[in-house]
């Protein structure tokens, strides 16, 4: 599934802050945060299906993805986590990019996906179970947002819980410096579950219950299903990118940080 809490374009220092929790089973092959071939898109990589659900290049520009709930999905899709690699392979702009995707969403099993391109200030959610009368691209307004596994911002209390707790940091901290990693454990390792009766009611309430925490450990029917990876990704205003993750390897906690220098395009 996963969980987020953004800043965009609203702080002194940081055109850009992410914090993500990607939730999957233990067992599923996953790779670590790396530089991939080539060394121009930094990001942990499923093992599985060969994509991301989050990921960064040297030229400015993110990319990360969400699964969005539902009972039904379809068989043989088109796999999600190809969505962000491809956006950082394209070198189109974000709204281009997610206009392109617009064509075939109907191959894709419901992902919510925000594309940032830092140098050209631009952002944009591109959802392929858009509200009723909505729109399947929408430009991010600047500020604080939460993306979870339905619309951009949608009011589940889990998200309502990150956004606030988010604030609570920044206050505490003024227009200074994030610290990364206690930022991490402060805000990505709430355990808090919701009351049965506020769940949303899309999964049985036996499933929907431990996924209601923002950090999710329980176990289903396949196997341990939880919080395996959580990354934050600061980009600060003198284009310096610090990405940090900490993942599970073998039922144990690592981490890594990896900070390099944006490299403005030359046109």
């Amino acid at each position: 599934m996963c969980i987020a809490v953004f800043m965009w374009e609203s702080h002194p220092l940081y055109p850009f802050v992410l914090f993500l929790n990607r939730d999957e089973y233990h067992n599923r092959p996953t790779e670590p945060l790396i530089w991939w071939e080539g060394g121009e898109i930094l990001g942990g990589r499923d093992g599985e299906a060969g994509g991301t659900w989050l990921a960064s290049s040297r030229d400015g520009r993110v990319a990360f993805l969400t699964n969005f709930r539902e009972l039904e999905t379809i068989p043989h899709a088109k796999s999600r986590g190809n969505l962000p690699v491809d956006f950082l392979q394209s070198k189109k702009k974000p709204i281009e990019f997610a206009e392109q995707v617009v064509k075939e969403v109907d191959q894709y099993n419901g992902f919510n996906l925000i594309l940032v391109d830092i140098c050209s200030k631009s952002m944009v959610y591109l959802t392929n179970r858009p509200k009723e009368n909505g729109n399947f691209v929408t430009e991010v307004s600047p500020g604080i947002h939460v993306l979870a596994n339905a619309n951009l911002d949608s009011p589940w209390l889990k998200a309502q819980r990150l956004d606030r707790n988010f604030r609570e940091v920044l206050a505490k901290y003024g227009d200074g410096a994030l610290p990364l990693k206690e930022t991490v454990a402060e805000l990505m390792t709430d355990t808090t579950k919701d009351d049965l009766s506020s769940l949303p009611q899309i999964l049985s309430p036996e499933t929907e219950y431990p996924m209601s925490a923002i950090y999710i450990d329980t176990t289903r029917p396949r196997g341990q299903y939880g919080t395996r990876n959580q990354s934050a990704l600061m980009v600060k205003s003198n284009g310096e990118v610090c990405f940090y993750e900490r993942y599970l390897d073998k039922d144990i906690w690592k981490e890594h940080t990896v900070t390099y220098q944006i490299e403005v395009p030359t046109k």
